[in-house]
């Protein structure tokens, strides 16, 4: 019996290591295309039919153009891989996205904006400003990439699926110490009671099928309960939810009394400005011709610095929270 058509796409989606939210949000696109084209299989359609779609999720539901064009990679994804149909890229542009300066906070709004914050969130909004990490790669942030003698965090698969290399601020050392043994005796607990997994991707849980279980594999910030994974079926410890560190980095702005919008998203643009600020190379933080060391942009490759030889972490690089 023939898969379904989303049951491929999925398929699909897996083999090629996307996201379990990617996965989400692709299907989701795919079937509301196929819905806007009163349930017309996507084999019976091409250019025209997606132009429609685009037109009408800008002009009738006006969404934003970074949206406008995940709707558009879901769709030729699935074109493109499942149906192995190629569509003419002439025939389809990309939405423009508005190009807006990012809002910055200063060093002492940070430091107001962190007196708001308590527990476990302070300490992850310390590591957004002190690493510059993005919001997901530090909800995902597993014990074993925490590096306390060199004083740096591994961040892997960032954006773009490339490795860097950021600081780990000293301050927050001691913090990071207590919160590893909270997981350590959460990790304790799952084990006795016959669980204590994470998630790892198929191909590595296949080369370490013991892994999920081990203490350094386990997120630094797990959720409070398990849960099914969707894609396994198992029960896993997964990481917090994004959203529940959101909620409280724009609570705390709101209590300081800060009039610019604030997000998790500007204590990291906060991190890059304030090393700029204080003397650091341009190209250590952003980057001049290929993916910048700290912020894992896009761009020309910089010179990586041996940082176990230097025996500094993140490229020699001082956090911002240890000014």
């Amino acid at each position: 019996m023939a898969k379904k058509l989303l049951d491929q796409l999925r398929e699909e989606l897996r083999l090629k290591h996307y996201s379990y939210r990617t996965e989400q949000a692709y299907v989701d696109w795919v079937r509301r295309f196929i819905l806007f084209h009163n349930k017309r299989h996507p084999a019976e359609m091409g250019a025209p039919e997606i132009r429609a779609f685009l037109a009408h999720l800008a002009q009738e539901r006006n969404i934003s153009a970074s949206t406008q064009n995940q709707a558009l990679s879901a769709v030729l994804f699935l074109y493109r891989e499942v149906l192995h149909k190629e569509i003419e890229p002439v025939l389809l542009s990309t939405a423009k996205r508005p190009q807006r300066l990012p809002s910055v906070l200063t060093r002492q709004e940070v430091l107001t904006l962190l007196e708001h914050l308590s527990g476990t969130f302070k300490l992850m909004a310390q590591l957004l400003y002190g690493s510059g990490l993005r919001r997901m790669e530090c909800v995902r942030l597993p014990i074993q990439d925490v590096d306390f003698e060199y004083k740096a965090i591994t961040v892997r698969d960032g954006q773009g699926e490339k490795d860097r290399i950021v600081p780990l601020p000293e301050t927050i050392i001691p913090a990071l110490r207590l919160q590893i043994e909270r997981v350590r005796l959460l990790h304790a607990e799952d084990l006795a009671a016959g669980y204590g997994e994470v998630y790892l991707p198929d191909a590595l849980a296949i080369k370490l099928p013991n892994a999920s279980r081990e203490l350094g594999w386990q997120y630094l910030f797990p959720a409070s309960r398990l849960a099914i994974d969707p894609r396994s079926g198992r029960k896993l410890r997964h990481p917090i939810d994004p959203a529940a560190l959101q909620r409280p980095v724009r609570q705390a702005a709101q209590k300081a009394g800060f009039q610019k919008r604030v997000a998790c998203h500007t204590l990291r643009h906060s991190f890059a400005t304030h090393l700029l600020q204080a003397g650091c190379d341009i190209r250590t933080v952003v980057g001049a011709h290929g993916r910048a060391p700290l912020m894992g942009h896009k761009g020309v490759q910089t010179t990586w610095i041996d940082t176990h030889v230097l025996e500094r972490g993140g490229r020699a690089v001082r956090s911002p929270l240890d000014f």
